[in-house]
């Protein structure tokens, strides 16, 4: 992938976290995944997210990483 998409797949990526948390506070929203608020915060605010909490967010909210990362897909995976 070239630098500049990797760039422009990166500038989104807080919109999609900010999608996923939806109405929730940052605050809430850090609770229901067992993380500070503070890197939700970071995340949200372009600094980019620990795998950790990449993994975490997929399995709690049931996101696809595949659209959360590179817009690809659908939001949400299929049970």
């Amino acid at each position: 992938m070239a630098s500049s998409a990797v760039e422009r797949a990166k500038k989104k990526l807080p919109e999609r976290l900010a999608e996923v948390r939806g109405e929730r506070s940052q605050r809430q929203f850090a609770r229901d995944l067992g993380v500070f608020q503070q890197n939700v915060n970071r995340y949200e605010s372009g600094t980019t997210p620990h795998t950790d909490f990449l993994i975490t967010l997929a399995l709690e909210e049931n996101v696809s990483l595949d659209w959360l990362l590179l817009g690809r897909g659908k939001a949400r995976r299929g049970k």
